[in-house]
């Protein structure tokens, strides 16, 4: 009998998972030069979101755990950001919005546990990716503010100029970024819902076997 591994896909999946452990960790200890390493570990990790993918793809090597797995993780990166976001006073992000990003996951993943139990892999839909992309994109260029901030003091002359107007252009975007991205959060739950309602239904009506 062959003896089989983890997929590399699957490996660099879990790695993304202790990248964004790492990051919340740096994030919350409110040190300049931890917020600058955090950021830099996000865009690492954002990376491999793209390259677990395109190595399944290519190498033919799906797995049910990767199915599952890898859009927990993704949830797991994004949750951290925020809640770290929320932490840090300066970004004005509010939590409410926070909550129903979180709330909005939460609901998906058990809606995939339910699908599990039914012998079914649901896999991430097109809403679901869109939702993914915004909300990378939208942690990153909250990074970028928070770097602009913490990088004002160690500029001088026309650098710390231009800095701190950019600064002030871009300080006021975190919490409207956290609304939006809240907001395209939830409206994508409902394309999930939709289209598994039968086996939603299905759950709450018979028992486990």
């Amino acid at each position: 009998m062959t003896k089989m591994g983890m997929t590399l896909a699957n490996k660099i999946t879990l790695a993304r998972a202790g990248l964004s452990i790492i990051m919340f960790l740096l994030m919350i200890s409110e040190n300049d030069f931890a917020l600058i390493t955090a950021s830099l570990l996000f865009a690492v990790a954002a990376a491999t979101d793209w390259v677990d993918g395109r190595i399944a793809r290519s190498t033919n090597t799906y797995t049910p755990f990767g199915a599952i797995v890898d859009p927990f993780v993704d949830k797991i990166l994004v949750g951290a950001a925020f809640c770290a976001f929320a932490e840090i006073s300066f970004l004005n992000v509010p939590i409410w919005a926070v909550f129903f990003i979180i709330m909005r996951e939460l609901t998906v993943s058990t809606l995939r546990v339910l699908a599990a139990l039914d012998n079914y892999v649901l896999a991430a839909e097109r809403w679901g990716k869109f939702k993914t992309t915004v909300q990378l994109s939208a942690i990153g260029v909250i990074f970028f503010i928070i770097d602009v901030r913490v990088l004002i003091p160690f500029t001088k002359g026309a650098l710390r100029s231009a800095l701190e107007f950019l600064y002030i252009m871009l300080c006021r975007l975190p919490y409207a970024i956290t609304v939006i991205v809240a907001a395209i959060t939830v409206f994508s739950a409902v394309s999930y819902f939709k289209n598994n309602w039968a086996m939603l239904k299905k759950s709450w009506s018979l028992p486990v076997k």
